[in-house]
């Protein structure tokens, strides 16, 4: 079948396997171009089929040569109809790390449920024996709870009053104003319950208690701050909650490791085109505009670039690691400069669906956008016709 994109808000309907099977080999050739990395040999990651987990098992294992177990919930293709963009990526990153011989095993199932990580304990003392870094990097807005049975939904709404700012259809370039009403104590409980900490806890808990954590295993997991411009929507809404409580998890964690001398830690990364961040009012707007003043300074990185960084620079070469006065990493460095933020803040300013043309990167941010999918990525051929039925092959 010829595959295009299909577009629903802020969502692609299809994906494109040969175009994601391209984005992973580009992943993969940009950590080979970098040197390896003393880093760990055994890694599990939960949520590891797109974004920054994505990016985080092609550096455990083509910058580490790590054996790596990766955790998603992705849509298997059907006939006539395409997979999701992360079945196609963990289908295309298995064949990369097998021709590499690197071992590389997926499970493909909801990582809240308890089912899925007793599947993952049992794959890694069959395989492994022990895991040495676990990278945490869910980005589900649904969570069924596998002890209470409750279902709870995230929101993406801001605490105590109306917020109202800027924002952009990516798709036309329209900028216009939003505004979004306030949470309810309900909306902050059910965002913490599925973004917070609660699940990773539970994962190192169930990996502690089976004895396959490894001496001195190590943790991470990923979240974000931004700036003042997002703060009221993103880091002080309810999103900020449920981040509030996966980094305070981090200390519990770290003390619940002490044993085996663990440690946990959150990355705050910084603000891309994921398909998360392109559901968050405000976002693509800042987004479009944080890449054109980081690209003009040289400064721009995507996922894989943060990722490689965080492994190379924090990570695997010094202890302690160096960590902020929260002890988080901070691998938003370059986002939050003093001269980076207040470039945009001025573009902020100055923002119309006139002006965005010039002063943003709206380009930049579609062609991410659409990378996600894969398409809009050279060396691939759109007009062929394509097997839409790829298989993944530990599954």
């Amino acid at each position: 079948m010829i595959i295009e994109p299909r577009m629903r808000g802020f969502i692609c309907l299809t994906a494109h396997p040969k175009g994601c099977q391209q984005n992973v080999k580009n992943q993969i050739d940009y950590i080979k171009s970098k040197g390896t990395i003393a880093g760990a040999k055994k890694v599990l990651v939960i949520g590891a089929s797109t974004g920054f987990g994505l990016a985080s098992r092609i550096t455990s294992a083509f910058g580490s040569g790590a054996s790596t177990i990766g955790v998603f919930f992705e849509k298997p293709p059907t006939e006539g109809k395409t997979a999701s963009p992360g079945w196609y990526n963990s289908a295309a990153f298995e064949q990369e790390a097998h021709k590499a011989g690197l071992y590389a095993k997926s499970v493909n199932g909801d990582a809240f449920s308890n089912e899925i990580k007793e599947q993952v304990i049992e794959m890694i003392k069959a395989d492994l024996g022990q895991i040495d870094l676990v990278i945490y990097s869910l980005a589900s807005p649904v969570r069924l709870h596998p002890t209470s049975g409750v279902v709870h939904r995230s929101v993406l709404k801001p605490i105590g009053a109306v917020y109202s700012n800027k924002t952009v259809d990516f798709h036309t370039g329209n900028v216009s104003n939003i505004s979004i009403d306030p949470c309810n104590e309900e909306d902050i409980q059910n965002t913490v319950a599925v973004m917070g900490g609660e699940d990773w806890s539970m994962w190192i808990d169930a990996l502690k208690k089976a004895d396959v954590l490894s001496n001195g295993a190590m943790t991470v997991a990923y979240s974000y701050i931004g700036p003042s411009l997002t703060e009221a929507v993103y880091r002080k809404g309810t999103i900020g909650r449920a981040k509030d409580h996966l980094e305070a998890t981090a200390f519990s964690i770290t003390e619940s490791l002490k044993k085996i001398n663990g440690k946990a830690y959150v990355s705050v990364n910084k603000a891309l085109v994921t398909q998360a961040s392109s559901a968050i009012p405000v976002i693509p707007l800042y987004i479009s505009l944080l890449y054109k003043v980081m690209k003009e300074k040289k400064l721009h990185e995507g996922c894989i670039e943060q990722i490689q960084r965080l492994y190379n620079e924090r990570l695997y070469t010094s202890y302690p690691i160096a960590t902020d006065d929260k002890g988080r990493i901070r691998i938003d460095d370059w986002e939050m400069r003093t001269d980076v933020q207040d470039e945009v803040s001025d573009l902020w300013k100055i923002a119309t669906t006139e002006t965005l043309v010039e002063i943003g990167d709206l380009y930049g941010y579609k062609q991410d956008f659409l990378n996600l999918f894969g398409f809009g990525l050279e060396g691939v051929n759109y007009q062929a016709d394509e097997d839409e039925m790829v298989k993944i092959a530990s599954i």
